[in-house]
C-alpha cells in the first residue's frame, strides 16, 4: 500500500501537455547549466552491470537489484542502483585529468523502494563525477559544488517561468545554501527524528546542505544510510529544499567527495563490509590506482516537481502505482502518467 496523498487545494499549474513540454524545456536547460557550472562531457552509461565486478551500489544494504540472465555472454546482470562507482572507474578508463568530469543520464529500478508522493520504483537521475586532486579533496570544494549546482538549479526555475507564467505564483527558490552537518542537527534537535530535522531546518532556511551521512552520530545512529565505498562519510551530504507544496524537505541531490584509500578502509571495516575488498573495483581503489574524484546524482523527476510545483512524482515521470494512490489521483482528476 502506498502512502500517497492529494495536499489540500491542491491544482496543477499546467496542463498535461504543457507539463510534458516543460519537463522537457527544464531537462535541457538544466543538464546544459549542469555541464557549464562543472566543467563536464556528456557520456553513455549502463543500465546493467555484472554482480562480481562490484560496480553496483548497495545503498543501504537491504535492497535487492533487479537481476536476469545474457545467455548469449554466459553472465548474470543486475540492474544498476545508481552510477557512482561505475563513473569513478568510467574516468580512469577515459583518462580525465583534474577539474575535468562526466555526467550521463541514469536510470534505476527499486524495487523494494515505499511508494509515496516523492518516491517511485523507476529512479531517473543526472549522475556526475569529475576528478579532484589531493589539494582539493576539502571541504571548501565540496560547499562550492553544492553552490554551483544550486545555481544552475535556480537559473532553470528563472528560464522555465520565463516561459510558463502560469508557473509564476510558485516561490522562488533560495539561493542561498545553508550548510550544517548531520552531528550539529541531531545536537539542536535530539528527540527529533533525521527526516523530522531535515524538515525544521529546510523550513527555517529554504535550501540546505546536510554534510556527513553514513557514519554514526553520538547517538549511535547514521543520519542516513550510505554505503561505505563510494563517498567519504565525512565530506558528503544531500541538497534539500523546502516544498511548501508538500510541506516537506526535499532532497534534490546526494554527492560528495569520494573515498580515498585510506577512507574506503576505514569506511568497510566499520561498515562491516570487508569481504568486498577482494572485487576488482575495490582492490583497485585500495592499491591508489583510480582517481581521486568527487560526484552525486541530481533526481531528475524531483527537480521536475520542484520546478513545476507537482504534488506527486507520478504527475511527471511514467511508473506504477498502487490501486489506492491511482484511484485517489483518478478521482481528483489528476493524471499519472
Amino acid at each position: 500500500m502506498g502512502k500517497s496523498y492529494i495536499p489540500k487545494r491542491y491544482q496543477p499549474h499546467l496542463s498535461l501537455y504543457q507539463t510534458q513540454a516543460a519537463i522537457s524545456l527544464i531537462k535541457r536547460i538544466f543538464q546544459d547549466q549542469l555541464s557549464r557550472e562543472l566543467n563536464l562531457k556528456r557520456v553513455s552509461a549502463p543500465l546493467f552491470v555484472r554482480p562480481e565486478s562490484g560496480l553496483n551500489d548497495n545503498l543501504n544494504g537491504v535492497e535487492r537489484p533487479v537481476g536476469f540472465e545474457i545467455p548469449s555472454a554466459s553472465a548474470e546482470a543486475e540492474v544498476v542502483h545508481s552510477l557512482a562507482k561505475w563513473k569513478r572507474m568510467a574516468l580512469y578508463r577515459y583518462d580525465f585529468h583534474p577539474g575535468k568530469g562526466i555526467y550521463t543520464d541514469m536510470n534505476a529500478i527499486r524495487r523494494d523502494e515505499e511508494l509515496d508522493n516523492l518516491h517511485s520504483a523507476y529512479v531517473d537521475q543526472w549522475d556526475w563525477e569529475k576528478v579532484i586532486t589531493e589539494e582539493t579533496r576539502t571541504e571548501m570544494t565540496l560547499h562550492q559544488t553544492v553552490r554551483s549546482i544550486v545555481q544552475a538549479i535556480c537559473d532553470t526555475q528563472l528560464a522555465v517561468r520565463g516561459k510558463y507564467p502560469d508557473l509564476l505564483t510558485l516561490p522562488l527558490l533560495e539561493h542561498e545554501v545553508a550548510f550544517a552537518t548531520a552531528q550539529e542537527l541531531e545536537d539542536r534537535w535530539p528527540d527529533k527524528t533525521p527526516k523530522e530535522r531535515e524538515n525544521l531546518f529546510a523550513k527555517e532556511n529554504g535550501t540546505v546542505f546536510i554534510q556527513g551521512i553514513g557514519g554514526k552520530l553520538k547517538s549511535g545512529k547514521p543520519h542516513d544510510g550510505r554505503a561505505p565505498d563510494y563517498d567519504d562519510w565525512e565530506l558528503n551530504g544531500d541538497i534539500l529544499f523546502w516544498y511548501p507544496v508538500l510541506e516537506c524537505a526535499m532532497e534534490i541531490s546526494s554527492m560528495g567527495i569520494r573515498v580515498s584509500p585510506e577512507s574506503l578502509d576505514r569506511q568497510l571495516t566499520l561498515a562491516g563490509c570487508d569481504d568486498r575488498r577482494e572485487l576488482p573495483f575495490h582492490k583497485m581503489l585500495l592499491a591508489g590506482r583510480l582517481p581521486l574524484t568527487m560526484g552525486g546524482g541530481i533526481g531528475q523527476s524531483r527537480l521536475c516537481m520542484l520546478l513545476l510545483g507537482k504534488a506527486h512524482i507520478g504527475e511527471v515521470q511514467s511508473s506504477i502505482w498502487d490501486e489506492e494512490t491511482q484511484r485517489l489521483f483518478d478521482q481528483a482528476d489528476i493524471t499519472l502518467l
